[in-house]
């Protein structure tokens, strides 16, 4: 007889064709202290909710198609806030300070290729990128997602030629993901980034 809280426990059965006792496949024994599996090592199978099938399918049941838009088209509203098409951080130039050492700081060269017109140099810091990011943080809250951090500070290393190299493609890439997205390109923030 069991009781309510005890675990069932491995009874022999007999096998059906030499009569030897082997193990029940479906019984289980209560693990031991040092066996226990951590939650997370466990698998995990989800199964279908009725949320989630909701979400994704229409009143027939089937999924419902993803949806591209062209953004291309001369008349879209999205093409109308895009203005550049591509930017490239090309290189940098250390600026010593007054004292060796001190003050010392990295001006990054910068190219916007427009739509329109010629190309727009720009020449900006490392603390103007860290300002505009965090600008941009604070006018598109719900877009925080969508504006890439920026690659990390050294205070050691912060000259050396590999690591302003990793930082420059660091930089055209967050520059072209923040140009080249419609809804930060009108904006404000960039612009007085760009024309300040």
């Amino acid at each position: 007889m069991e009781t309510a809280g005890s675990e069932p426990v491995n009874q022999p059965s007999r096998d059906e064709v030499g009569g030897k006792p082997r193990a029940a496949a479906t019984a289980t024994l209560k693990p031991e202290r040092s066996s226990v599996v951590p939650p997370y090592w466990q698998r995990h199978e989800r199964s279908s909710s009725k949320l989630s099938v909701n979400s994704v399918s229409d009143t027939t049941g089937k999924p419902r198609p993803i949806l591209l838009e062209d953004h291309t088209d001369e008349g879209s509203e999205q093409c109308k806030a895009l203005w550049a098409k591509h930017v490239t951080v090309d290189d940098y130039v250390i600026v010593s300070g007054t004292a060796p050492g001190l003050g010392a700081y990295v001006s990054w060269n910068c190219t916007v290729e427009t739509l329109d017109g010629g190309p727009m140099k720009i020449m900006k810091r490392y603390s103007e990128f860290d300002t505009l990011r965090q600008q941009l943080c604070k006018t598109f809250p719900y877009a925080d997602g969508a504006i890439p951090p920026l690659p990390p500070k050294s205070v050691i290393s912060r000259f050396r030629p590999r690591f302003l190299e990793r930082r420059k493609a660091g930089l055209s890439y967050f520059l072209n993901c923040i140009l080249l997205n419609p809804e930060f390109a009108g904006s404000p923030v960039l612009k007085e980034f760009l024309f300040s």
